[in-house]
């Protein structure tokens, strides 16, 4: 047995090193593709953790849509709804599904819609012909597997349809993930490759790049308190990540555009720092923080919260519910909500 889960652990990592090598022969490199909003969050927990968290173990099939290496079969029949108020009058909604498969095996099924609002189609002169409602729908299948009693592996595939006006496109990529957890010490480690593909069908003659990276994250509870703290290192496929700001007085908006690129800001960019407060199994808060969406956010008088996300949940009998809120700018403001609940509870009550 010792060895054929070695035999699938060697699997799970020459899958992940394979689909490495295979998108640094692209490098897609992190701002250069139309496929970016397959990197937005599912779970309020997750989005109230700084917007991604690849390393917390919980029994809610929402996180699994940012790790499929987090899906087991402990979410037996488990059902997520979600619902975003995303910025700019974007609104975001789907629901997960998951069903577990024997005892080591679970697998997931899961639609988001995105949808952006009446937009008015006009002429190159500026004349309006029309209306249109650009959409992207996101369909993916999960599926995770025990390796052992510490480690768990998981791919999941989505496939992206794309419709903006006259123009369609279909695109898909997996992300795959390993994690090791720890229950003595509540301990867990993550490893994830996201968003490894391709178009299957274009815009127009250009193919467009996913959004692929490579991400690490840690979660810990302290030993003799409610609280954990999480580490989640994204945008590995390069080290360098500058950004340009306004450098201006107090007095007035004017100044020159100028880029930040030292070793401090490229480390902390590449980091989400979070912390969740669980005085029950029913209950948490959580708060996090992402320098990067601080600093790609930033302006003149910008907002001190932004970076900054928070969210809590809470069970009451046979349903869990969520609510988050980031405010990555002064002028756009982002609410989640979550509805889970377990079937096997909802058919037992009857």
């Amino acid at each position: 047995m010792l060895e054929l889960n070695l035999m699938r652990m060697n699997r799970i990592f020459f899958c992940l090193l394979c689909c490495l090598f295979y998108n640094l022969q692209g490098w897609s490199q992190e701002g250069k593709s139309s496929y970016d909003f397959l990197n937005l969050p599912v779970s309020t927990h997750v989005n109230a953790l700084g917007g991604n968290n690849i390393s917390i173990i919980e029994e809610d099939v929402a996180v699994t849509n940012q790790n499929p290496a987090l899906l087991g079969p402990e979410m037996d029949l488990q059902l997520n709804l979600n619902y975003m108020r995303y910025v700019a009058g974007i609104n975001i909604a789907g629901f997960t599904f998951a069903k577990a498969a024997g005892d080591r095996g679970a697998w997931a099924a899961g639609l988001q819609y995105l949808g952006y609002g009446e937009m008015k189609l006009t002429e190159p002169d500026g004349s309006i012909t029309g209306k249109f409602n650009p959409k992207d729908i996101i369909f993916n299948g999960i599926y995770s597997h025990d390796l052992n009693d510490r480690w768990r592996g998981g791919i999941n595939a989505k496939l992206v349809y794309s419709q903006y006006e006259q123009y369609s496109a279909l695109a898909l990529c997996v992300d795959l993930g390993v994690n090791y957890y720890n229950p003595e010490k509540d301990l867990s480690m993550s490893i994830l490759v996201k968003n490894a593909g391709g178009q299957l069908k274009r815009f127009n003659d250009k193919f467009e790049r996913m959004p692929w990276d490579i991400q690490l994250g840690l979660s810990k509870t302290l030993d003799h308190a409610p609280f954990r703290f999480s580490v989640t290192a994204q945008h590995l496929t390069r080290w360098k990540l500058p950004y340009t700001y306004l450098d201006s007085n107090l007095n007035n908006n004017e100044g020159d555009l100028k880029e930040k690129n030292n070793f401090a800001s490229n480390l902390f960019r590449h980091l989400i720092f979070a912390v969740d407060y669980i005085p029950s199994q029913n209950l948490y808060i959580a708060i996090g923080y992402n320098y990067k969406t601080r600093t790609d956010m930033k302006s003149y008088n910008r907002n001190f919260l932004s970076g900054f996300t928070a969210g809590a949940g809470i069970k009451v009998r046979m349903f869990s519910i969520g609510a988050s809120v980031a405010q990555h700018h002064k002028g756009g403001t982002s609410f989640m909500f979550n509805l889970n609940t377990n079937l096997n509870d909802l058919l037992g009550s009857r």
